[in-house]
């Protein structure tokens, strides 16, 4: 058997790096989740075992002991995650991603320019093309759904900034420039977007201190901004 080398620091850069608990933690949801979406699972109908592939290949296939995926996989799961959340099934979710790949030329179609502004089309055909159209009730349930659809991309795409025809940053409280999520800096964890401190190295120094005001003069670092990672790390606590 062929052994494969595992990512060293200097491959991760650019790339990001999350394990399946990071991911789910950064995406508020849960680790066997992402491992579904991202590992493939299996399950028993009437008495057959099924087997579902996973939704794509991460961009951290060499890494064997676990799942760790990298920036856009990050993104693209924020996307199947808005698309389950809206009430659209993974069925209708795994037809667009394929027909989107097709059409936007990349493996991760859902976090790029041509889907920021194609993606209810795309949705639409890759039905039309997966044959589930059909009764007068499957339209009317598809006529609701291109808006739901069209909803989840524009709001999605608000806090994500597009380089080059793909996101490059995310910044994942409420869209304030304040922290952000960057795979060329810090391996993609949230940091402190002018400083460069991650949230968490914030937030666990407040606890420490018991101080904003005094982390804020630790790390040379305003008020406002370590009360932003502090109140972002909270959310996301409560969310798990």
């Amino acid at each position: 058997m062929i052994s494969i080398q595992h990512n060293r620091p200097s491959e991760l850069i650019g790339v990001g790096s999350y394990t399946a608990v990071e991911a789910a933690r950064l995406l508020r949801t849960s680790p066997l989740n992402v491992n579904r979406w991202l590992k493939g699972y299996a399950y028993n109908r009437a008495g057959t075992v099924r087997k579902m592939p996973p939704l794509w290949i991460t961009q951290h296939v060499s890494v064997e002991e676990h799942l760790e995926i990298g920036f856009r996989d990050l993104i693209e799961l924020r996307f199947v995650k808005a698309f389950l959340d809206a009430g659209v099934g993974l069925l209708a979710i795994r037809n667009c991603l394929e027909y989107a790949r097709e059409c936007a030329q990349d493996d991760r179609p859902f976090s790029t320019r041509r889907f920021q502004t194609d993606g209810r089309t795309i949705f639409l055909e890759s039905i039309e093309r997966a044959g589930e159209q059909g009764t007068e009730t499957k339209l009317l349930d598809l006529k609701k759904k291109q808006y739901v659809f069209k909803d989840v991309i524009e709001k999605t795409f608000r806090d994500l900034d597009l380089e080059d025809d793909a996101v490059a940053r995310w910044r994942p409280f409420n869209g304030k420039p304040s922290i952000v999520i960057d795979p060329e800096r810090a391996f993609g964890q949230p940091i402190a977007t002018d400083f460069g401190v991650p949230t968490v190295v914030l937030a666990e120094a407040v606890a420490v201190e018991g101080s904003i005001d005094d982390v804020a003069r630790l790390y040379e670092v305003p008020v406002g901004v370590v009360r932003d990672a502090l109140q972002f790390e909270r959310d996301l606590k409560r969310a798990a």
